[in-house]
């Protein structure tokens, strides 16, 4: 059976896992980890993704990313590979290192971003890296330890999940240190993994403890959330992929995306591929990583390489791409 394509789109929340090929170890020491770490932080700050959670384990690592203009298949793909060809050349080895399809779950943001937040900062003690929840915040390797304040990483997106418990730093962190604590013995969560629906009518404070049996079905495993989150994730997936059926079926390739934004701006279409920065060029080349990124499913290191650019170059023109587009209210179809 054919793999199902990932769903993503700008705003997006991800639950990643990656593991090592044959579960084996992806970090040999904390070298490693912290190599890891800085091309991690270097990537989310280029692209502008929010991470909320994070924690390294010896043979695979769980995120928690909010992704902005760049696809969480390019952050993955720069993140994975960067990784793999440091880790073997450093420890004199070849082949894969990671599975070759690490999991990327769609999350309902409202309803599970703080059960994620805990189920992936717990992963440490789960596995027993740590003995007990004091030790796990101060473990370097796990996000819990910069909420609790005990190191500091300046891509995770700490005040936000703090916000989610209280106003004030100091209470804010008191609480979360008492929700972790709460689910310290929680164990596995295969419904925080993918593949399960809860459908409840209470907060979802109130789920772990007094879940019904009865109100969990399967589901599709990309997606974590509600039916109605799930139906309008589908729904939205769909559109964007007849969407980039139509535009193929109609022979749209870039000097084609290149006519039309020539067009819509007024100016000519050779000038777009061209090094010229004037103002209006520069924006219809804006224009052009995001409708060739977004629409036509070209890749970001693809446009770089025809546009003479770095790949977070071109991340960068594809957001102001965006906000040109939504600001005219400019689409792609005539």
């Amino acid at each position: 059976m054919p793999r199902k394509s990932r769903i993503d789109a700008p705003g997006a929340l991800h639950h990643v896992i990656a593991r090592g090929i044959n579960r084996q170890a992806i970090f040999g020491d904390d070298t490693d980890r912290d190599r890891f770490l800085d091309r991690l932080g270097e990537i989310l700050v280029q692209t502008q993704t929010a991470c909320y959670a994070w924690a390294l384990l010896p043979n695979h690592f769980h995120l928690l990313l909010r992704t902005g203009a760049t696809p969480i298949s390019l952050i993955m793909r720069r993140l994975l590979t960067g990784h793999a060809v440091y880790f073997n050349l450093r420890h004199q080895r070849s082949g894969h290192l990671f599975q070759n399809r690490y999991k990327s779950i769609l999350c309902q943001a409202d309803a599970y971003l703080m059960e994620l937040v805990r189920y992936i900062h717990l992963n440490p003690l789960r596995a027993g890296l740590v003995p007990n929840c004091r030790e796990l915040a101060t473990f370097r390797f796990c996000g819990h330890a910069v909420l609790m304040g005990h190191q500091d990483m300046a891509w995770q997106d700490r005040d936000q999940v703090l916000r989610l418990f209280a106003e004030t730093e100091a209470r804010a962190r008191r609480r979360y240190r008492e929700f972790i604590q709460k689910g310290a013995d929680q164990g596995h969560r295969a419904d925080l993994v993918g593949g399960r629906l809860i459908r409840r009518t209470r907060g979802w404070e109130e789920v772990p403890s007094r879940r019904n049996p009865g109100a969990i079905q399967k589901g599709d495993e990309r997606i974590l959330g509600d039916s109605g989150f799930m139906a309008q994730a589908l729904a939205a997936a769909n559109e964007s992929r007849e969407r980039r059926m139509r535009l193929m079926a109609r022979d749209y390739d870039l000097p084609r995306l290149a006519e039309r934004i020539a067009g819509v701006l007024g100016i000519a279409a050779q000038d777009i591929m061209g090094k010229s920065r004037a103002r209006a060029i520069a924006r219809a080349r804006d224009l052009l990583c995001y409708w060739a990124s977004a629409e036509l499913g070209v890749s970001q290191v693809h446009l770089a390489s025809i546009l003479d650019l770095t790949q977070p170059a071109v991340s960068l023109a594809a957001r102001r791409g965006k906000r040109l587009a939504d600001g005219r209210k400019l689409r792609l179809e005539e």
